[in-house]
């Protein structure tokens, strides 16, 4: 049974496209999420355009004809930079050198940012001293990185009994890398290890 529109139970199809609204002055306003690039050259279509010129200076409204011309002239590009202004902003530069300065500062921006990991060493009770100082080692290298480490006492057998001796070792873990070091999670029995989260100071 086909149902009319405007009954309790007639559905509508699925929007697509760009989604309008009205605004209190009733203007209505397109409402578009996705991030395009510019338009350049041929691309704009709107005309007058406010045009920038290379070295930043305003030149004034020109039919966008004009303003391509202009571009043209200087074997530059003309790039809408402000789409939404009315009239739209236009700049002209060259935007292969734009383009590539942009992914430039992308690459060196994210070369900078740090993820931090958690890195995991793993002692024994009643560990010897050459064996203790190496780890350690390790573990002080990956706070000087910026990381976080999980000291990992595992216990074998018998040992378990005595807990004791593990949590001496990993106190003295705590203070050997006191210096750049603090303790995030205190030494905790888990299962038949006991744990102790350090983070960089």
């Amino acid at each position: 049974m086909r149902l009319r529109a405007g009954t309790p139970f007639a559905t509508r199809a699925p929007h697509r496209g760009p989604r309008f609204s009205v605004s209190s002055t009733g203007v209505r306003t397109i409402q578009d999420s996705t991030k395009r690039p510019p338009r350049v050259n041929r691309q704009i279509r709107i005309s007058p355009v406010r045009v920038i010129g290379a070295d930043g200076s305003q030149l004034g409204i020109l039919e966008v004809d004009a303003a391509l011309s202009m571009a043209q002239e200087l074997g530059l590009d003309l790039v809408e930079v402000a789409a939404a202004a009315r009239p739209p902003v236009v700049r002209i530069m060259d935007y292969g050198k734009f383009k590539f300065e942009q992914a430039k500062q992308a690459r060196l921006a994210k070369k900078k940012q740090h993820v931090i990991h958690l890195k995991e060493v793993k002692y024994r009770p009643g560990i010897d001293d050459h064996d203790f100082e190496t780890k350690t080692r390790h573990a002080r290298r990956f706070l000087e990185e910026g990381n976080k480490v999980k000291v990992t006492l595992m216990f074998r057998g018998r040992q378990i009994a005595h807990p004791e001796l593990g949590k001496a070792v990993v106190e003295r873990v705590a203070q050997e890398l006191a210096d750049l070091a603090k303790t995030e999670s205190a030494p905790a029995m888990e299962g038949k290890s006991m744990t102790m989260i350090l983070a960089p100071k």
